[in-house]
């Protein structure tokens, strides 16, 4: 049942989440072996993609939203389905078409002659993942519908505010800007999400291994459970609670600082950005089964969180040359010792 909620102070970082013990050595070492199972499934399931399977893993550890961008068919939406699969979340899946309304997301209110009152019908947005198939077909009103629930974890509808139970996770799809019938994803939109990915096509011999081994039907219909949501919220809060050196984060600043200095770029890298980078920094650490953070993790994942959430000067360029300019900016940043 979905209880409308009185109150709510509008911070995702205050919801609680269950404590326990999940600094006991014992705990975490078998919360981590779950994980490193989820894995290496993934990696069964898409082949040759071990690095976007990491990033996608690394983002639901820090309690972030995934947006995969590329062309249709190189396996997406696959990817989405067995992440939530594997790890035993309640999910739904909408496709985005130009006359999606936010209300077949969000849900409404039906009258109900019988009783004179209004029901709610919740839409797909509860539920513990979100898959939202090429959000850029979505109109910019849909798309809107998404930035309270990525953002605070609730929904208002008819000016009633529900929670989302947590984890809530949203993975969305889109194809490449410039395809036919796309609205590009306005800025505060792209900033909701933690990473922004790219599946790119497999190497020659994944393709073929995947073309010998295709089965008679899909692949995640026959994916078990490796590792339950509370689980899965147990290794969030150790994400929470890993190091991070003050050499670390003043490594990340000076990153953010470059990125507001270079001509190049008309908006540099906000706070927000700065704060979301050494959370994904810290799910790295917990996916490779360290304590602690260390420069490699900044360094790896920079491009996918602060990329999207640079503006450039030149309005031509595209993701790709921010990319490039965030990866110029790292090799000129000094590391910490």
């Amino acid at each position: 049942m979905i209880v409308p909620t009185d109150n709510h102070d509008g911070n995702p970082e205050s919801k609680e989440v269950p404590h326990g013990k999940v600094q006991d050595p014992k705990t975490r070492e078998q919360l981590l072996n779950k994980i490193g199972n989820v894995r290496k499934q993934l990696n069964l399931v898409i082949r040759g993609k071990s690095d976007v399977i990491d990033s996608v893993l690394i983002a639901m550890l820090a309690e972030g939203s995934v947006l995969l961008e590329d062309v249709p068919g190189v396996g997406k939406t696959t990817l989405a389905k067995s992440v939530a699969a594997l790890i035993d979340l309640s999910f739904q899946r909408v496709q985005c078409t130009p006359d999606l309304l936010p209300a077949d997301i969000l849900g409404s209110s039906i009258f109900q002659p019988g009783a004179g009152t209004f029901e709610f019908r919740p839409g797909p947005i509860f539920c513990d993942l979100l898959i939202a198939d090429e959000i850029n077909r979505a109109s910019p009103r849909t798309q809107s519908a998404l930035l309270e629930a990525m953002a605070e974890g609730q929904v208002t509808i008819d000016g009633q505010r529900y929670d989302l139970e947590q984890p809530f996770i949203v993975i969305a799809t889109q194809n490449p800007s410039g395809y036919e019938g796309t609205f590009p994803l306005p800025e505060s939109q792209l900033d909701r999400f933690l990473l922004r990915l790219s599946m790119n096509y497999p190497d020659h011999e994944n393709e073929v291994e995947l073309l010998l081994d295709q089965p008679t039907d899909d692949p995640n219909f026959h994916l078990d459970p490796a590792m339950h949501r509370d689980e899965l919220i147990s290794l969030q809060r150790i994400v929470r609670e890993t190091k991070v050196d003050r050499k670390v984060a003043n490594y990340v600043v000076e990153l953010a600082n470059a990125t507001r200095r270079d001509s190049r770029l008309k908006v540099g890298c906000s706070p927000r950005g700065s704060k979301m980078l050494v959370r994904a920094a810290q799910a790295r650490a917990v996916l490779l089964g360290r304590e602690f953070v260390v420069p490699d993790d900044v360094q790896e994942l920079a491009a996918a969180v602060v990329a999207h959430r640079i503006a450039l000067r030149s309005v031509s360029s595209g993701s790709e040359e921010a990319t490039h300019i965030i990866s110029e900016l790292i090799q000129q940043t000094e590391v910490p010792v």
